[in-house]
C-alpha cells in the first residue's frame, strides 16, 4: 500500500516542526528503560498458534534499533491468532529521555484508521434497509447534485459536467473523484484549505464544503484518496438520528468492550496520551510544539479523529475475523463483512501493485505483484501519525502497531507484515 492513504491534517493545522535535536538528548537506552519497567509480553502456548517466538524476536530487535537510532518513538505491538494473544509487548519509552517505558494501554491518535470503524458502522445501517449501496448520494444530501469535474488541477482548472451522479459505494471505495487535500496540486490545496483551515462546528458544515470545490475526475472512473468518509459520517447522523460518536459508542465501542476508543479522551486520562513527534530532515526524531489536544472535538468525522489503544483496536480486528461476531454481539453480517472486504475496484481503475479496495478497506488482490508478505485477501489500513493494522482471514491473524510521529510512512507498515509473516512458521 504504497498510495498515500493517511491523513496529515492535524499536522498541518497544528504542528509545527521544531529544531533539531542532537544524538545525545534523543538516543534511548533501551536496555535501562528495560529495567525501569519490564516490558509487558504474553505468549499463549505454541499449539495455539503458529508463531516461532525466537524469530518474532527479531522484530523486538528491529524496532529497539531503530529506537535507539531515534528514528521511531515508543511503540506498541499486538499479534493475535486463533482469537489468543500471540504478542503484545512495548519498546521505547513513553516520551523520549524520559526513562518512563511505554505503557501498553497508552492513547494513540489513529487518524485514518477511524475510516474503517465508521465504515463498519455504516453498513450497519445499510443491513437496517436504510439505503442501497448504487443509491446516488444525493438522494440523502441534495447539496451534492449538479457537480462539476476539474479537467485541470493546476492553473486556470477548466470544469465540466459530472457524467453521472455519485453513488455510496463510491463514497466507501474513494472513486467519487473527491479529494482529500493531500496531494500537490492547486486543486488539492484548495481541498485542504476548504476542509481543514476553516473552521467548523461539527461534521455537516465541513461536509458542506466539499460540493463548492470540482471533482478531481468523474465519478466511478479512478482510485482518489478522497474525504468520501466524512459524507459517511454524515449519513450515518441523518441514518440514525443520533451523533457518528454516539452511534460509534452504542453500536460498536460498547459492545466490544473498547474502553478507550473516542473522539474525546475520558477525563482523567489525558495523561495516557501519546506524545507525537516530527521527523527532521536527517530522519531523527523531534517532539512536536504542539500537541494534538485531547478533548473539545465536536466534529465526529469519517476520515480521522478517533483515540484509541492498541489493545481497543485488536479487538475490533479479533471481531472482523470472527466474521462480525464478539461478546454475544452480531455487529455485521459475515456476508456483508465479505462484501465489504472484497475489491470493487474495476481493472482499470488502479491502486497500487498486487492491491485492490473495497468498501472501507485496503485489499491485497495478487501477492507476486504485491512483492510483499502476506495472504490474499488479507485487508489493512494505517493512520497518519503511524497506526497500522492488518486482518488476514486465510491465517486467522490479525496484527496492530501504534506509534505517534509524523509525517506518515509505508515503512513500518511494510516491517510489520514482513517481520510478522517471517515469523509464522506452522
Amino acid at each position: 500500500m504504497k498510495h498515500i492513504f493517511i491523513i496529515i491534517i492535524f499536522c498541518l493545522v497544528a504542528c509545527t516542526p521544531t529544531k533539531n535535536m542532537s544524538d545525545a538528548g534523543t538516543t534511548t537506552n533501551q536496555e535501562a528503560i528495560t529495567k525501569k519497567v519490564a516490558p509487558l509480553v504474553q505468549i499463549v502456548e505454541p499449539a495455539a498458534h503458529g508463531f516461532s517466538m525466537e524469530r518474532l524476536a527479531s522484530f523486538d530487535n528491529y524496532l529497539n534499533t531503530e529506537i535507539s537510532a531515534n528514528r521511531i518513538p515508543g511503540a506498541v505491538l499486538m499479534i493475535s491468532q486463533h482469537g489468543e494473544e500471540v504478542y503484545s509487548k512495548s519498546y521505547g519509552e513513553k516520551e523520549k529521555a524520559s526513562g518512563v517505558a511505554m505503557p501498553m494501554d497508552e492513547l494513540f491518535y489513529i487518524q485514518s484508521m477511524t475510516k474503517p470503524i465508521v465504515s463498519i458502522a455504516f453498513m450497519m445501517l445499510y443491513e437496517e434497509g436504510h439505503f442501497h449501496l448504487n443509491d446516488p448520494v444525493k438522494k440523502y444530501l441534495p447539496q451534492f447534485d449538479n457537480l462539476k469535474v476539474a479537467t485541470e488541477h493546476n492553473g486556470d482548472m477548466k470544469l465540466v459536467d459530472a457524467e453521472s451522479d455519485i453513488t455510496i459505494t463510491q463514497l466507501l471505495s474513494h472513486t467519487a473523484g473527491l479529494s482529500h487535500g493531500l496531494g500537490p496540486s492547486d486543486l488539492d490545496k484548495k481541498y485542504m484549505q476548504a476542509l481543514y483551515f476553516q473552521k467548523h462546528d461539527d461534521i455537516e458544515a465541513r461536509v458542506n464544503v466539499l460540493p463548492q470545490l470540482p471533482l478531481v475526475g468523474q465519478p466511478g472512473k479512478q482510485w482518489y484518496y478522497s474525504a468520501s468518509p466524512d459524507l459517511i459520517s454524515l449519513l450515518i447522523e441523518k441514518f440514525s438520528g443520533m451523533t457518528t460518536a454516539d452511534f460509534l459508542q452504542q453500536r460498536i465501542f460498547d459492545r466490544l468492550e473498547m474502553n478507550d476508543t473516542g473522539y474525546n479522551i475520558t477525563a482523567g486520562s489525558e495523561s495516557r496520551k501519546a506524545v507525537l513527534y516530527n521527523t527532521n530532515p536527517d530522519m531523527t526524531l523531534a517532539k512536536a510544539e504542539r500537541q494534538s489536544p485531547a478533548n473539545g472535538h465536536t466534529i465526529f468525522g469519517g476520515t480521522h479523529g478517533l483515540y484509541s489503544t492498541a489493545s481497543d483496536y485488536m479487538k475490533f480486528c479479533q471481531m472482523l475475523l470472527n466474521e462480525g461476531k464478539a461478546n454475544g454481539h452480531q455487529l455485521i453480517g459475515r456476508k456483508t463483512l465479505e462484501l465489504m472486504t472484497t475489491n470493487h475496484l474495476s481493472e482499470d481503475i488502479t491502486y497500487d501493485a498486487g492491491q485492490g479496495f473495497g468498501l472501507g478497506f485496503g485489499i491485497v488482490t495478487d501477492l507476486a505483484k504485491s512483492k510483499a508478505l502476506a495472504s490474499e485477501g488479507t485487508y489493512a489500513w494505517g493512520g497518519a501519525f503511524n497506526t497500522y493494522f492488518f486482518v488476514d482471514p486465510e491465517e486467522d491473524l490479525a496484527a496492530v502497531m501504534m506509534m505517534q510521529f509524523n509525517p506518515y510512512t509505508n515503512h513500518y507498515a511494510d516491517k510489520l507484515r514482513q517481520f510478522v509473516y517471517q515469523a509464522l512458521v506452522d
